[in-house]
């Protein structure tokens, strides 16, 4: 598993949010990130992927979905997130590889409902849109744009773990915009701004202010994860 950790004094402020963003995978590394707002700026506290090794994998998927599942929560636990965000399955994927997506989503899923939090999915042309500006970036364009939203001093590696936070920072971006325009759910967001747009307006190691403006929620517990699609 590569990881690594920012700024361990902020999860001590209890007034901001919290987001840990998860790309799933089917074959390759699961990625994931925590991203935090105080309603000013954006900041990481902690990302990486969790690359299963051979030798476990040839267990079978479900060991692979039980790593999967034990390392989110551990981040839960430790950071305690205010809502999970996770990338929603392409369509384009073959069958078998759309099943095995399927099946690590459900485990991003059943470890947020033992834990009380809501799930909020997100299109991945719909991430791309939000960070990069277009819904055609590759991975490349993706790292460079959550670095410099993020006004991180090194480009997050590896590129699913910039996928992760990508999928935390677009979580950010529709939240506000929801919150702004009182709109009951994800699937009703009107496209929200690029960020990509406001990546030069970065200060002190987040977003400007109207950039990345969210309150805080707290959060709920006890209950079925709400799934929501931002198309």
């Amino acid at each position: 598993m590569i990881g690594a950790t920012f700024s361990p004094e902020a999860r001590e402020n209890k007034s901001q949010m919290r987001v840990l963003g998860v790309d799933p995978a089917a074959a390759g590394p699961t990625g994931y990130g925590i991203v935090e707002s105080d309603g000013n700026q954006c900041r990481v506290l902690h990302y990486g992927a969790l690359s299963v090794s051979g030798n476990r994998k040839r267990n079978g998927q479900a060991t692979v979905l039980q790593e999967v599942h034990e390392l989110l929560c551990r981040l839960i636990e430790e950071f305690a997130p205010n809502v999970v965000a996770v990338e929603n399955v392409f369509s384009a994927l073959n069958v078998k590889t759309a099943l095995r997506l399927a099946e690590v989503r459900g485990v991003v899923l059943l470890a947020a409902v033992q834990h009380g939090l809501e799930v909020h999915s997100y299109a991945p042309r719909e991430i791309k849109a939000t960070i990069a500006g277009h819904g055609h970036a590759d991975k490349r364009q993706i790292q460079i744009m959550v670095r410099a939203i993020l006004g991180m001093t090194e480009t997050p590696e590896p590129a699913d773990a910039a996928d992760a936070l990508a999928v935390a920072l677009c979580h950010l971006q529709m939240d506000r915009a929801r919150r702004r325009f009182g709109l009951p759910g994800t699937s009703s967001l009107p496209r929200p701004r690029n960020l990509a747009t406001s990546a030069d307006s970065v200060h002190g190691g987040g977003l400007a202010p109207d950039a990345c403006s969210v309150r805080a929620e707290r959060t709920t517990r006890g209950r079925a994860p709400r799934i929501l699609s931002a198309l």
